[in-house]
């Protein structure tokens, strides 16, 4: 956790009792409201007062193998909603954002629907069935101030609900000086058959491997081409963060993975067992076991 940071509190309601139909989120002390419903509850969705909010909506699902989304706004959103469902076959989901009280208006949920556009073709984890980004339109200053707190928010809440379109895997450049002064040590992994280097420390939580690392060009491990893995390789090779130089690829950004083994099988193109082959720099101290000496000193202290 970074200096200044505070935890938060999500509250997740889930409607019908079961963690993958309809669910409301709500954060402690913000203003903002989600419904999530899967398409085969839409009716009974739409039937729920914040269905006819003003506010802004996402559509999940796939086309053709490759995951889709679309991003709107409505002044009464159950309108739309009723509308894609009948004319857009390929969605599954649906994200309802209002706020509790409906106190979003028609520029609110127009500056919201072109900032998470923005957000998701910077980012580049989703395709996006809109066309071009919709033009921001214009706020007072406080008015942007209002709606940049409540998209900050928001940003928080979906990964947290399981919609990763809007997590920024990308980290600052760090200088090998910043590394030094970095509460982690440095950590690499070395794949000598492949000419394979990279560089990798622990940063809020994430394991963050260095801009310059170098990885496979392609995926190698057999059996296991449609593993979340090898489709985050891919995705990575596909948004420029991976870049083909020679007989391998080089990291163009530092990258943060939800764990070593993640890591580790992108730079290796295949699965790997990240907390043996990820060893501190200079040492044969594996990830595993410098974990497991931190643990030992662990002096058991409540947070």
């Amino acid at each position: 956790m970074t200096e200044g940071s505070r935890g938060q509190t999500l509250e997740l309601y889930f409607v019908g009792g079961k963690p993958d139909g309809m669910l409301t989120a709500e954060v402690f002390n913000w203003t903002g409201h989600l419904l999530v419903t899967p398409r085969t509850q839409i009716t009974e969705a739409m039937r729920r007062r914040e269905a006819q909010y003003t506010g802004v909506y996402l559509l999940f699902g796939e086309q053709d193998g490759a995951d889709l989304a679309y991003i709107g706004e409505g002044e009464d959103m159950s309108d739309r909603i009723k509308s894609h469902e009948a004319k857009k076959d390929w969605w599954t989901k649906v994200i309802l954002v209002t706020s509790q009280a409906n106190t979003l208006n028609k520029a609110h949920i127009k500056y919201l629907e072109s900032r998470l556009v923005e957000e998701a073709k910077s980012i580049g984890r989703i395709a996006l069935e809109n066309g071009n980004t919709p033009a921001r339109p214009s706020l007072k200053e406080a008015e942007r101030s209002n709606m940049e707190g409540f998209l900050d928010y928001l940003l928080m809440v979906l990964p947290a609900i399981g919609v990763d379109a809007f997590k920024q895997n990308k980290r600052p450049k760090l200088t090998r000086e910043d590394m030094r002064e970095a509460p982690s040590p440095v950590f690499e992994l070395i794949t000598r058959r492949h000419g394979l280097h990279a560089h990798a420390i622990i940063e809020d939580g994430e394991f963050v491997v260095m801009e310059g690392s170098t990885a496979r060009d392609n995926w190698s491990g057999r059996g296991t081409e449609h593993t979340s893995y090898a489709k985050l390789h891919k995705d990575m090779m596909d948004n420029g963060v991976l870049v083909r130089e020679g007989h391998f690829c080089r990291f163009t950004q530092n990258f943060a993975f939800a764990s070593p083994s993640a890591a580790g099988a992108v730079v290796n193109g295949r699965p790997t067992n990240g907390t043996i082959e990820w060893k501190v720099e200079g040492s044969g101290k594996t990830y595993k076991d410098w974990e497991a000496e931190r643990l030992a000193h662990a002096d058991g202290g409540h947070v």
